[in-house]
């Protein structure tokens, strides 16, 4: 009973820890920085990337709002990888006004891999651009995207992560337990670090990448999460992701539980891969660096699913104790609340918090935050879920929403007069 009591001390230490750091960096996203001077005054030629699976509903939308860019035209080309395509992905692309590029390859499937593919040509032939944007087919774009980006690139940034805002926010409990976890994100870990001087992640879609960071080896990903495996591989380089709030893109979030389930399940997936991947290289490259970027960057890949496991750990060993008779049932109770309320209460408050900061209406969004727990409890059972079994096949996530530009800035007009 000694050794299980000295066990759980020692894990609700580390919890505590943890959790207390992860507090103090996200106060930092309440403080404002000073903008970045220039380095260069350039208008920048930029390629606008769109892997596409089966998306002919909504990819003509993304790329009407990005032809209605507030930046010259002659200076960035948008293209389509039309992947695996069994639909009319690439004739509604090229009639929207896209270069298509198609792609059939069964054996890789995954986004990352269709990045690579294109990349790997673009570099062959020296293509005369300076960055490029990869966005998901079911995004829009908000007309100064590529005008604020083109200021990051100025301010010598190499990577950076525009702001993932949602269409359909209030659709229903799924697509608002999206959103409020995006909000929460941007504003708590992915600004905090900006401001910091840590470095964010990126975040699927939406961000930006000088094209000369990856001639030496092309858009090198193998896990299913591309976007964070990318990231943890500039960290572990002790090079900084950049953060712009003011580049928006608007992502579709799923409504249906199976799907969410699917999709939520492949990025655990991916992160369980990263774990593997890369946990002792960034454990290396923060004892060898000596930085807090690179401290924070192992935080990250051991705040998720090891974090997860260290607390089923610890709920175990009170279950353990209270057999043993070494906790009395009111202290068992107590003990499990006090990591249960945290879990599925402190979300919504935090939610809230983001929400008055970013000026978002509350109302529209009650339902959803009343769902928040549910949302993230049911996220708590795919990591569980996925400790055992482990589905590695992409699943395509459909998009069916016909939102355009327009339909948002009218949107966004309405609820800041009301």
């Amino acid at each position: 009973m000694e050794y299980l009591y000295i066990l759980r001390e020692a894990l609700v230490w580390i919890i505590t820890i943890f959790w207390l750091y992860q507090i103090t960096v996200s106060l930092f996203s309440l403080v404002k920085i000073k903008d970045k001077p220039l380095k260069i005054k350039k208008d920048h030629r930029f390629m606008a990337i769109i892997p596409a699976h089966n998306e002919e509903a909504v990819v003509g939308n993304l790329i009407e709002s990005l032809k209605k860019q507030n930046y010259n035209k002659e200076l960035y080309d948008i293209y389509v990888i039309a992947d695996n395509c069994t639909d009319n992905t690439a004739k509604v692309a090229k009639e929207a006004g896209a270069i298509v590029y198609e792609r059939f390859d069964m054996t890789r499937k995954t986004k990352g891999y269709a990045l690579d593919w294109f990349l790997k040509q673009k570099i062959e032939e020296n293509a005369p651009y300076d960055a490029f944007f990869v966005f998901d087919a079911d995004n829009i774009v908000d007309a100064n995207f590529i005008k604020n980006m083109n200021k990051k690139l100025c301010q010598g940034e190499d990577v950076v992560q525009g702001y993932r805002d949602i269409k359909n926010p209030s659709d229903n409990w799924i697509s608002a337990g999206y959103a409020l976890f995006y909000w929460t994100m941007h504003r708590f870990y992915h600004l905090a670090r900006y401001n910091l001087g840590l470095s964010p992640l990126l975040n699927g879609t939406g961000f930006m990448v000088r094209f000369d960071t990856i001639k030496p080896n092309g858009f090198d990903t193998v896990t299913l999460t591309e976007d964070i495996e990318f990231s943890l591989k500039r960290i572990i380089k002790g090079k900084r992701l950049g953060w712009a709030t003011d580049a928006i893109v608007y992502d579709e979030q799923p409504t249906g539980f199976k799907q969410s389930w699917s999709q939520r399940s492949r990025w655990t997936v991916g992160q369980m891969q990263c774990i593997k991947e890369y946990t002792k290289k960034l454990a290396l490259a923060a004892k060898e660096n000596k930085t807090m970027m690179n401290f924070d960057g192992f935080l990250y890949i051991i705040g998720s699913i090891p974090m997860f496991i260290i607390t089923l750990v610890l709920l175990l060993t009170n279950f353990l104790m209270y057999a043993g008779e070494g906790m009395t049932e009111y202290e068992l109770i107590i003990n499990i609340l006090r990591y249960l309320i945290p879990t599925f209460l402190l979300p919504i408050g935090t939610a809230v918090i983001v929400m008055l900061l970013d000026r978002r209406p509350i109302k529209p969004m009650l339902k959803g935050l009343a769902c928040y727990p549910l949302f993230m409890g049911s996220w708590l059972l795919i990591n569980f879920k996925c400790l055992f079994k482990r589905e590695t096949t992409w699943e395509k996530i459909n998009h069916v929403r016909n939102i355009k530009i327009t339909d948002v800035n009218e949107k966004v007009i309405a609820e800041t007069n009301k």
